[in-house]
């Protein structure tokens, strides 16, 4: 009995360690070995975020002294930033693209209307590039992707640096006037055209499974919903008089303002007596605002219709309502008339129009919802139709568009004007002219040798990024790849105002084009497995 007891109680011990082995791939001492390999990993972190926090708050006690509380909150976060982005930089870009879209609530909510805090997201974006840039040395990964790429993006950067020796370089040596910085001025201009574009490769690297995209994607619609809900409370705190809106009297009533900052965000406009409503949700400005609904209307629709999970499905669809809901809401008439073209151009570019079976529920509950929402406050809805209205007619975008081409062209010149000198976040460095049209602002910059160099870089970005999706046979991944072919396509060439020169957009336009170049490796990584129907019948025999 003994010896019976002992091999029933052995035996199953032996089976499950080979079954394990069998399972993981790896014999004991493998996975041991791999056990320790994580254990000193853990603890090798550790120490660095110790060490790093140590050094963050010698420099913040130092920093005292000159700017009080302010100055050693500011190096204490700006040092361990820093420290923290270039060590652990893959965890760098996702508190990169998480913190973006909160970034104007914070700097207005610490610092006030300080120009350099608004650069505070580079620091964890440009030690982290530095961090992978050495991570692919060493593994001999390249940095310029696509490959067609290469061309068109030299060619664009010689010439830019053209512009800025010739054109920026004789301006700061021609002294004009005394308080200008041309050659700086120049290098934020060139910093705010192309500084994002390495975000491909970073994007590229940074997805290794399927299922880090969806998990990105996820994540991006979590932020969604909250910067929607913290807006709307923003609008409830303004309608019920907690804030107190925009005050003063003839112009500055129809201008944003800081003065009128309420909850979360920054300059905002709030006058419904006028009939004017301009509300910045979480960020710096409302027209900043009004083009993350836009961009949240891609980022939502490929959750709601092509996430593996149900859970995760609603959870896009309420995210997608949030969206609708503040484009309507927020006063932001860009947002109000293209939040619904994109979700539309996406039932065709995607191909869920003619799919009835997961279209039509998806369809049928948000039609539902709006319609609940518009009937509970037709006011709102009136106003804001109305206002869309008017301003097409006073002002359509064609006519626009063309009127501020002929305004560049009649100026205009080979090389351009120089590099930053129609970009807003430049003007700390000189006079820079209000140009409100984007390839208009990019001819006023480099000439219309530039704009064209721009337009076939962006070209060969769009039809790589349509290429890779179509040879995606995974058919969520697939979708996936459709909406951010599309929103890369409609960036591309949209000049209405200019989305390619700030946040969140100058971000979303690049990072998502890596993840769109990446699908069609990671399908073939991991392909479908389709079972048999047979050997399932047999199993479950």
């Amino acid at each position: 009995m003994i010896i019976v007891l002992n091999l029933t109680i052995v035996m199953p011990k032996k089976r499950k360690g080979k079954v394990a082995e069998a399972e993981s791939g790896l014999s004991l001492k493998e996975r041991l070995a791999e056990k320790r390999r994580v254990m000193l990993a853990r603890k090798a972190a550790v120490n660095f975020i110790s060490m790093s926090t140590m050094i963050s708050i010698v420099v913040g006690l130092a920093l005292f002294a000159v700017g009080g509380i302010k100055g050693a909150g500011g190096g204490f976060a700006g040092v361990l930033t820093l420290m923290l982005s270039f060590k652990f930089p893959w965890h760098a870009l996702h508190a990169f693209m998480i913190y973006m879209p909160f970034g104007g609530t914070i700097t207005y909510a610490t610092v006030g209307n300080n120009p350099l805090m608004q650069l505070a997201k580079d620091g964890m974006y440009i030690p982290a590039l530095i961090s992978i840039y050495q991570y692919c040395k060493q593994r001999d990964l390249k940095m310029l992707i696509p490959k067609a790429m290469k061309t068109p993006m030299m060619l664009l950067l010689v010439y830019c640096v053209l512009v800025l020796l010739f054109v920026n370089g004789a301006q700061q040596f021609a002294g004009g006037k005394p308080n200008e910085r041309p050659l700086f001025m120049g290098i934020l201009g060139l910093k705010v055209l192309l500084g994002y574009a390495p975000l491909i490769p970073c994007a590229y690297y940074l997805m290794k499974r399927k299922q880090d995209v969806y998990n990105f994607m996820r994540i991006t619609v979590v932020v969604v919903i909250i910067c929607c809900g913290l807006a709307f409370v923003q609008y409830m705190m303004l309608k019920t008089g907690r804030c107190k809106g925009t005050e003063g009297t003839g112009a500055e009533l129809f201008k944003a303002s800081l003065d009128a900052r309420c909850f979360v965000g920054g300059a905002l406009l709030y006058t419904p007596e006028q009939g004017v409503i301009r509300l910045p949700g979480t960020f710096v400005a409302p027209w900043q605002w009004g083009w993350f609904l836009i961009s949240s209307a891609f980022t939502t629709f490929a959750v709601t219709f092509f996430d593996r999970s149900l859970i995760w499905k609603v959870v896009g669809g309420i995210g997608m309502l949030a969206t609708i809901v503040m484009a309507v809401i927020c006063g932001q008439r860009i947002a109000l008339m293209l939040v619904p073209v994109m979700i539309v151009i996406q039932l065709f570019t995607t191909g869920q129009i003619a799919n009835l079976k997961r279209f039509l529920p998806i369809g049928v509950g948000l039609a539902g919802a709006i319609v609940v929402a518009m009937a509970s406050n037709p006011t709102v809805v009136q106003e804001r139709l109305d206002s869309a209205v008017s301003r097409w007619n006073a002002s359509p975008p064609d006519a626009f568009i063309k009127e501020q081409f002929e305004t560049v062209v009649q100026g205009a010149s080979l090389l351009g004007k120089g590099l930053g000198r129609a970009t807003n976040s430049a003007r700390a460095m000189g006079d820079t002219k209000l140009i409100e049209t984007y390839y208009p602002k990019v001819m006023y910059e480099i000439g219309p040798i530039g704009t064209v160099l721009f337009l076939v870089l962006v070209t060969v970005l769009t039809i790589a990024c349509f290429r890779a999706y179509r040879s995606v046979k995974d058919k969520n991944l697939r979708g996936y790849g459709a909406v951010l072919w599309t929103f890369v396509l409609v960036i591309s060439y949209n000049t209405y105002y200019y989305p390619l020169d700030v946040d969140p957009v100058a971000v979303y336009y690049w990072f998502f084009a890596g993840i769109a170049l990446k699908l069609p490796e990671l399908d073939r990584l991991e392909p479908i497995l389709i079972e048999d129907p047979k050997k399932k019948k047999k199993r479950k025999r």
